[in-house]
């Protein structure tokens, strides 16, 4: 078991695993050196990373809040980071600034849970394939609680 060692901090909402790629987001919970820590950690395991700065994006607590891997090689992103460099070799599937809430979306086997009442979303979604089970998540939103903070992967 490996840990991250202060003066680094990072937090899981700042880590999204692209198969064998990992983003990791700077943010006001991760900082630099607990990005570089966990890109050392990864290295070791034969993963690649890169780390993506979303302080200063307004509506993004950490780097999940609005960007999520579906799989095939494409990333669901908000627009102030759809052309960040880091997507370049991934089709990057852009949401509409009206429905940011919803990029925070998380695959589970072939299926894509899914916050509901974003039409624009769904529909591109739907049009790529994507098997989705929409849930109301008003509520948890209202606490700027998301898909990938209520969900335990393993």
């Amino acid at each position: 078991m490996r840990e991250i060692s202060a003066p680094g901090t990072l937090d899981g909402g700042d880590v999204c695993e692209a198969d064998d790629h990992f983003f990791i987001g700077i943010s006001e919970r991760t900082n630099d050196a607990g990005a570089r820590q966990l890109a050392s950690i990864l290295a070791e395991r034969g993963y690649t990373s890169a780390t993506i700065d979303v302080r200063g994006i307004e509506g993004i607590l950490h780097l999940k809040s609005g960007i999520a891997y579906i799989g095939e090689e494409r990333v669901i992103a908000i627009e102030a980071l759809a052309r960040h460099p880091a997507f370049q070799r991934y089709e990057v599937v852009s949401v509409d600034r009206a429905e940011e809430y919803a990029a925070n979306c998380v695959r589970v086997y072939d299926r894509i849970l899914f916050a509901a009442g974003h039409p624009r979303l769904e529909q591109s979604l739907r049009r790529l394939g994507y098997d989705l089970i929409p849930l109301e998540m008003s509520e948890f939103q209202k606490m700027d609680g998301g898909l990938s903070c209520l969900s335990l992967r393993y």
